[in-house]
């Protein structure tokens, strides 16, 4: 009987392709979703709704915690907008959660966090890289990590999957991409931007969700863990390769606007750790 791995907010952008990955690596997934879709997971997952966020909720009404390999915590609102006040205001109810998780005697958990946990860094963020968010988002998930680890860190296994710069599967994500979608459906052929000097981390959602589930899966692996490609590559670069490869009729109209204040002039993760896991999975390229 396989094990089972836990997964939830599957229905969203990052959740769906997690949960993919999670069935090709042999396990049984279940996708925990606050509100069902049609067509969304049915041939991947077994998919629930629950609110995991209510502190009624107990994690053995979803499998036995005896089969649980993992419980995977992708579930926040608002994640593209980053000082959204409910960042704090849900926080709580995420630590409630994680703890839950471990009374009820689950033994691993990863937990998805972000480059904004880091705040202005210049060059290669490490597991070492000390953290100073200036956004919502970045404070929440910042305390959270420091909480759960805190709390839980000798009691069960915790990896923390910090991610960077998430693009494809764009019509799903409020980022500069899907943005660059929606003007060409308009029939806008000049698109106000920045400088596009600042230098990211970028990484397809799909690839991402491969990364997340290896090392989520990964036993005895626990910190922190960058899941991002490792290469620097300025917004620029990728958003014209992004025209180029979508045959958008777009031209950008550099400096209207300003860079974000709180945006570094280069951050990127360490890629070392999954690098190394994903050489070794079974998505790994075959010769």
């Amino acid at each position: 009987m396989n094990k089972i791995v836990v997964i939830t907010g599957a229905g969203g952008y990052v959740g769906r392709h997690v949960t993919r990955a999670v069935a090709a690596l042999g396990f049984e997934a279940v996708a925990i979703v606050r509100q069902q879709r049609e067509g969304d997971l049915g041939a991947e997952a077994r998919v629930i709704e629950a609110d995991v966020l209510d502190p009624s909720f107990d994690i053995s009404t979803v499998a036995p915690v005896e089969r649980i390999a993992a419980v995977i915590h992708l579930a926040w609102q608002d994640g593209f907008v980053h000082n959204a006040p409910s960042h704090l205001e849900r926080l709580s109810d995420h630590y409630r959660f994680l703890t839950s998780l471990v009374d009820a005697g689950v033994s691993r958990i990863a937990a998805l966090g972000s480059m904004h946990e880091i705040g202005y860094w210049e060059g290669a963020v490490t597991a070492e890289t000390p953290t100073n968010p200036v956004t919502l988002y970045g404070i929440a998930k910042d305390a959270l990590r420091r909480s759960a680890t805190l709390t839980i860190g000798d009691r069960a296994q915790l990896v923390w999957l910090r991610a960077y710069y998430i693009l494809g599967d764009d019509r799903r994500n409020r980022s500069i991409f899907a943005k660059l979608l929606e003007a060409a459906d308009r029939g806008d052929t000049v698109f106000p931007f920045t400088t596009g000097r600042t230098l990211y981390d970028f990484i397809d959602v799909a690839e991402l969700g491969r990364q997340i589930a290896v090392a989520a899966t990964e036993d005895g692996l626990t910190g922190i863990v960058n899941v991002a490609s490792g290469e620097p590559e300025s917004l620029a670069s990728r958003v014209e390769r992004f025209i180029s490869e979508n045959g958008l009729d777009v031209t950008l109209q550099y400096g209207a606007f300003p860079d974000r204040p709180y945006d570094s002039p280069g951050i990127w993760g360490d890629a070392s750790t999954i690098t190394e896991l994903m050489a070794r999975s079974p998505f790994a390229p075959r010769a």
